[in-house]
Order: C-alpha cells, then structure tokens, then sequence
C-alpha cells in the first residue's frame, strides 16, 4: 500500500469511528426542543458520548494488551450501531443520554485500539497519528452537516439511522484493511496493566501530555456545542440547514492536521504545538462579533488550532511511552474525553448563568493552561520509533 493510500485509509476509519461523535452538536437546538430540555441540560446529554469514551479509555489502558488489535476494532464499530440506530426511538431525555454514554464506550474502544496499533506498528507514527486525527476532523465536518441536512429534511430519527450505517461500514472496512496477525502485545509489556498504568501516570512527560488532552477537549466542546445556541439566536438567527452549513470551518483544519508530521519533524514538538493553540485562542474573540463573518473565521481558527494540537499531542503520547503504548494511549483518550464532559457541564451552566461572552472566557482559560503545559511535552533520550507497517 502506497503512503497515500495508507493514509487515507487511516483517515476513513477515524472517519467511520467518530462520526456520531459530535454530529449531534449541529442539531442540537432541535433536540432541545424535542425533549424540552435547557441548552446546558441537552449539552449535557448529547456530550454524555464523552462519558462513555473516558470510561472504555481506562479500560482500554487496562487491559488492552489482552485485545485482539483488529477483533476489539471491528466488534466495537459493529456494536456501536446498536446504540445509534436506538436513538431514533429514544423516548426521553435519561434514554437519550445513556444511548450517548453506550456510543461513547464502542467509540472510544475502537479510538483507543486503533492508536495503539498505529503506535506498535507504523514506521512514521507522526504520519499515522495526523491522518487519524485528519479523518476526526472529516468526522467533524462531515457529520455536523449530514445530521443538519438529514434532521432539516427527514426528520430526526432518521438522521440517527443513517449514522447507523455509516457505523458497520466502518467495522466492514476496519475488517477488511487491518491485518489479522497482531505481534503479542502482551509478551510486549511484561507486568500487570496496573502496574503500566501508574508508570505512566508518574512519568511527568506523559502527565502534562493527559492534562493537555483534557484542556483541549474541554476549550473545543465548549465551543462547538454553546456556539449552536448563540448561531440560532439574534442577531445571527441561522436555520438549521445553516447552522449545518457553518461547520465548512472545519475544512480549513482538514487541509492543515496532514501537516502536524511534517512541521513536528521540521519544528519539534513543543513550538508545533504551541503553534495550534495560539492559533485557537487568536479565534475566540472573534466569536464573539454581532455578525458571521467574523464568527465564522473565528471558529475556523478554532478547530485549526485545536485539532493540529491534538495531532501533535497524539503523536506524542505514542512516542513517549516506551512500554504498553495501547495503555499510554487508553489514558490519554480518557483524560481527553473527561475533558469533554467537563468542558459541556461546566461550560454549560456558565452560558446558562452568564451568556457566550463568560462561556469564552471559561474556554481562554482552558487553552491557556494547555497551552502553558506544552513546555513539558519533551522525549526520552531513547526514544525511538517503532518499525512495521500500518494498515
């Protein structure tokens, strides 16, 4: 397979793992309707995904070593069709909300075995991770505007049996393109999971690398989920096909995280890094102007910054953990998406108590800290990059 290929192959199974990740947040002032619910009550519930994901995070950093890298990958993105197509007939808002915790558990398995196998057998993991991370970003993009476009025209169960589909296409393809042979992860990392576990919790590089995944997903779900109810409302006052349209800001982001290996090697980590996340606070303001355009560059520069973040500190925690990558790995995602949880519960009562202005001050506030815990994202002395070949 040519590096072309395998990187878009990467892509489309990060496409197909996250897709129903955030496609919610584009509808959710319906949803909110729908259920009768506060935007901080619906927030809450359509992020409850990152619940979930934070959950099968540890245990995937648990007992990784003892999953099948192309079963738990396959039989994850096959379940997680259960709970997507059960959300059409969610009947009230506790279903909704549980239905959201159960997609965020097969996502985030599928997530977390995936970059561990990328870390185990890619011979340019920065390459791998970036074009994982690019296929988030599609996921982003091209969801928000499929649930727009589905729920504006057929209606809301109907936007969640499509993503159904789009679920077992990913478990066909993951079947189809990961090889069946896995090394024996478990002969790769003597010792208990336990034990794994609280090395990478000590070690401070891989520390900061986790309090960083939770800033960035706490500043990016704050945004991309309050932002809804400010694009909705006057003087924006968007329908919701145009507020599905809105998220063509991401596509900046789609032609930028491919460049996070290339600018690591050339740059470093640290000023790569540093980079994304000026670039994101440099958009918050903007996002506060009475008119879209503004908006719009505002958000753009968002998930820009915070995405290119991300693929570097992916990349990262990959490189930096020297044994039992599928747990460094587990622990990053799980840190990442309490982030999440944290950034729509939090957030969301600021925005219900103080409006968008005090919402994106809350989110400043995160970024910054990640930003200001990049100065210890350094590798070992030893540290080397795995050979092999990625799917």
């Amino acid at each position: 397979m040519t590096p072309t290929a395998r990187f878009a192959v990467i892509a489309c199974i990060a496409f197909l793992t996250l897709v129903d990740l955030f496609a919610a947040q584009a509808i959710l002032p319906a949803l909110a309707v729908a259920y009768g619910a506060t935007p901080a009550a619906m927030g809450v519930a359509v992020n409850a995904s990152t619940l979930g994901m934070a959950i099968a995070g540890l245990a995937v950093a648990l007992f990784s070593r003892r999953i099948d890298r192309r079963t738990g990958i396959v039989a994850s993105l096959a379940l997680l069709a259960v709970p997507t197509t059960l959300l059409a007939v969610a009947p009230d808002l506790t279903t909704f909300t549980l239905l959201r915790v159960a997609q965020g558990l097969c996502m985030a398995t599928a997530f977390s075995l995936t970059l561990a196998h990328l870390g185990e057998t890619s011979s340019a993991p920065a390459t791998a991770f970036a074009a994982y991370i690019t296929g988030n970003v599609a996921s982003n993009l091209v969801g928000r505007l499929a649930a727009a476009s589905v729920a504006g025209s057929l209606g809301l169960p109907s936007t969640f049996l499509a993503f159904a589909g789009l679920n077992l296409m990913g478990a066909v393809l993951a079947l189809a393109v990961i090889p069946a042979a896995m090394r024996d992860t478990a002969a790769a990392a003597p010792g208990s999971p336990w034990a794994a576990v609280a090395g990478h919790v000590r070690t401070p590089r891989l520390r900061a690398a986790f309090a960083i995944g939770f800033s960035i997903l706490f500043g990016f779900i704050g945004t991309f989920t309050y932002v809804n109810f400010v694009l909705v409302e006057p003087p924006l006052g968007l329908d919701m096909m145009s507020v599905g349209l809105v998220y063509v800001v991401f596509l900046p982001a789609i032609l930028t995280t491919p460049l996070a290996g290339p600018v690591i090697q050339r740059w470093g980590i640290r000023p790569s890094f540093a980079t994304g996340m000026i670039v994101a606070l440099a958009g918050l303001p903007l996002t506060l102007a009475p008119t879209l355009p503004p908006v719009l560059a505002g958000l753009s520069l968002v998930g820009v910054g915070t995405f290119f973040a991300q693929a570097v500190v992916t990349g990262f925690v990959g490189r930096a953990a020297s044994v039992d990558r599928g747990a460094a790995s587990g622990l990053y995602l799980a840190s990442y998406f309490a982030g999440g949880l944290a950034g729509s519960a939090v957030l969301g009562r600021v925005f219900d108590a103080a409006g968008w202005p005090a919402c994106v001050a809350g989110i400043a506030v995160a970024l910054v800290a990640g930003l200001a815990g990049g100065m210890r994202l350094t590798l070992p002395p030893a540290s080397s990059t795995p050979a092999g070949s990625a799917p």
